[in-house]
């Protein structure tokens, strides 16, 4: 059974930089294509990034290309999503989730796999 653990979040100021971790049981982090999403009040699912095992550069969303990357440990398991220069319209809940049984990242969101949240997420507010 897959459990993903989502943390890292917090209030912060425009500008500011967060990094959210999202640890992963049941399957390896280097298996599947992995991915995160965001969801803010009032609005749609939004994909974020996603990582392939391919060695293929990842997918980012424009809104985010440039500010945010995705990296993975596989020793710990564990996919990161490093966020720098946050903006007001970042404020979100973040989720992490595997793009089974995809190990590539093309066309990332268009799957409802991509927007599925199996773990509790965690909430992201940035102040002007």
């Amino acid at each position: 059974q897959v459990q993903l653990v989502e943390s890292g979040g917090g209030l912060v100021r425009s500008g500011s930089s967060l990094t959210l971790s999202c640890a992963v049981s049941g399957i390896a982090v280097d298996y599947y294509a992995m991915g995160w999403f965001r969801q803010a009040p009032g609005k749609e699912r939004e994909a974020v990034a996603c990582m392939g095992t391919t060695g293929i550069s990842p997918y980012y969303a424009p809104s985010v290309e440039g500010r945010f990357t995705i990296s993975s440990d596989n020793a710990k398991n564990t996919v990161w999503l490093h966020m720098n220069d946050l903006r007001t319209d970042d404020t979100a809940t973040y989720y992490c989730a595997p793009r089974i049984p995809f190990t590539y990242c093309a066309q990332y969101g268009s799957l409802e796999a991509d927007l599925r949240s199996r773990g509790q997420g965690t909430q992201v507010i940035v102040s002007p």
